[in-house]
């Protein structure tokens, strides 16, 4: 392993604990909680640090609902080249993986997510391939790909709907994850499957998020 990944690695491992998020125990991720360093530190000592904000270090709503619904119903990966886009940690990736998809990327332009998603993997003993160029506009090479949480900000959800939607029109299966973000597109979505999700209150504005499995159309 090359000097940096070491380094990020080790920085990974020091900033979280090996922890199960709450809807799916079968997986466990390198988060942070309420007792590493990570969960404590404010954002302007994270920018004082040079970092982005650590939305890998979370398992957040979407990625938990998309995870248990994959883990639920095996069979939408099985077999399957699948992509998690805008993974996080990683949790919808590794789900994949242990429901038998026959191969999953990751797509996640932060290094230590990227260093985190393959940490993740190796605990539950799965590998996963991160891709950390941006994907959104590339042309399809997936039958599965998953989008948890990703309609929380107003541009990235109107160019990534798009690019969802152009992927289901070339015949991938394109699910979407949300807990009622405000940027959820309006159209083109058909419900596949709804979870209650319990969060954290210094994450969320509540301490459980209902999150439905969309799938978009063409």
């Amino acid at each position: 392993m090359p000097a940096r990944m070491r380094d990020l690695a080790a920085f990974v491992r020091a900033q979280t604990a090996l922890s199960a998020p709450p809807l799916v125990p079968e997986i466990r991720l390198h988060l942070a909680t309420e007792i590493t360093p990570l969960w404590q530190a404010t954002e302007a000592e994270l920018a004082e640090s040079g970092l982005d904000p650590p939305y890998w270090a979370f398992a957040w709503p979407g990625g938990q609902a998309m995870a248990r619904h994959l883990l639920d119903h095996r069979e939408t990966v099985g077999g399957r080249r699948v992509l998690d886009f805008a993974a996080g940690s990683g949790l919808a990736a590794i789900a994949a993986a242990l429901a038998g998809a026959a191969a999953v990327e990751a797509a996640e332009i932060d290094p230590l997510a990227c260093t985190a998603i393959a940490l993740n993997g190796a605990a539950n003993g799965v590998e996963i391939c991160c891709r950390s160029e941006d994907l959104v506009d590339s042309s399809p090479r997936w039958d599965v790909v998953l989008a948890g949480d990703v309609c929380y900000e107003r541009t990235m959800a109107e160019r990534v709907a798009g690019w969802l939607c152009r992927l289901a029109g070339a015949g991938c299966l394109v699910l979407l994850a949300d807990p009622g973000r405000s940027y959820l597109p309006q159209r083109g979505l058909h419900e596949v499957a709804r979870h209650v999700v319990p969060t954290s209150r210094d994450l969320e504005d509540r301490s459980e998020r209902e999150t439905v499995i969309w799938r978009v159309m063409a």
